[in-house]
């Protein structure tokens, strides 16, 4: 769309009265001195004059900033030059001036805007190189010592076996990464259905039971019962969430700890899904880049735990194809909360 420059003749009028003025004083002066004073003809020509000035210097003006806005235009070659040929460009340099400084800030923000992108994709380049060399070394190393020959039967079992879990782990890591790409690009279609969300936690907490009996970690809810309580979303996608937050809570989290899942009325149509432990917690630095892909907020120790660096970014993702919000408060040293929005379902009719 053009950029649209509002008409001025107040230069040209102004100018062209002042001319007009001494021109009119330069004839009474002359007819006094050598004819006499006609006051219809002073008029006539203050008038004629006026005219022709106005239009002589409102002409030259409008050609003068034209070349000058016409120069500005090919020199920023982003603006459209063919929107001055058919648009009157004349006095109104405000308007021009307002136009380029909205240029110039809007190009001032676009270029801030690419470096933070370069930033991030370098850094997400190097995360994934550096993820994938992780196992596909580790494969490399077991495979090229199975090559060169073992003997020992134990021995070969043990090594395929970690050749195996470092497959395991490229596969889950593409397989991440290509559900992100789907929920980005909305390839991945949700299955919308109502369900029970305490009877999906209560699932999970099954799963994970024997995990958390290592480090000791009771898996709660906040209230000794829970009735049921139906939601609306895609089954499926939703567990993968409650699973994953679970799931790093009992990774993160402290021996003889605890996970405390608590479920909430946020609004009329809306519930607040809250899982609290009282782990290790998050310094404040790392919140705010805590979904993003690969993230870590320390390297060397989640490497150790393991996992594709994904989960929480999936989440993320999951949540916001749902129109939905997730939230995190943590407290380094005390413990973290993960929350998130879903909508309220009336609970089915049995039939």
């Amino acid at each position: 769309m053009g950029v649209k420059y509002r008409k001025s003749y107040k230069f040209a009028i102004k100018s062209a009265a002042v001319i007009a003025l001494f021109s009119v004083l330069l004839i009474i002066g002359l007819q006094y001195l050598f004819f006499q004073i006609n006051i219809l003809f002073t008029v006539t020509f203050a008038l004629l004059f006026f005219a022709f000035s106005f239009f002589v210097l409102q002409y030259r003006v409008e050609h003068f900033i034209y070349k000058r806005i016409q120069k500005i235009y090919k020199e920023v070659s982003v603006l459209d030059e063919s929107v001055l040929r058919s648009q009157p460009v004349t006095t109104d340099m405000q308007t021009l001036m307002y136009e380029v400084n909205k240029f110039a800030t809007n190009k001032k923000i676009e270029i801030e805007s690419l470096k933070v992108q370069e930033e991030y994709r370098r850094e997400f380049i190097g995360n994934v190189a550096h993820e994938l060399k992780t196992p596909l070394f580790t494969v490399q190393g077991y495979v090229s010592t199975l090559l060169d020959g073992v003997k020992d039967k134990e021995i070969r079992k043990k090594y395929l076996e970690r050749a195996d879990k470092g497959i395991e782990r490229l596969i889950d890591i593409v397989n991440d990464l290509d559900m992100i790409t789907k929920l980005e690009t909305n390839e991945l279609k949700l299955n919308f259905q109502t369900f029970d969300i305490i009877e999906l936690f209560q699932n999970v907490f099954d799963l994970l039971e024997m995990k958390a009996d290592k480090k000791d970690i009771t898996l709660m809810f906040d209230k000794d019962h829970y009735r049921s309580i139906y939601v609306r979303g895609d089954r499926e996608k939703i567990n993968q969430v409650i699973l994953n937050l679970v799931d790093n809570s009992i990774k993160y989290g402290r021996e003889n700890g605890t996970t405390e899942v608590s479920i909430e009325s946020l609004t009329d149509k809306k519930l607040l899904v809250r899982i609290t432990d009282n782990g290790y917690g998050i310094e404040k630095k790392h919140i705010p880049r805590l979904f993003e892909r690969f993230y870590r907020t320390d390297s060397s120790r989640s490497r150790d735990i393991g996992g594709s660096g994904l989960g929480l970014s999936i989440v993320k993702h999951i949540i916001e194809a749902h129109n939905e919000h997730i939230y995190v408060e943590s407290q380094f040293g005390v413990g973290s909360e993960f929350s998130f929005s879903i909508e309220k379902a009336p609970q089915p009719v049995k039939k």
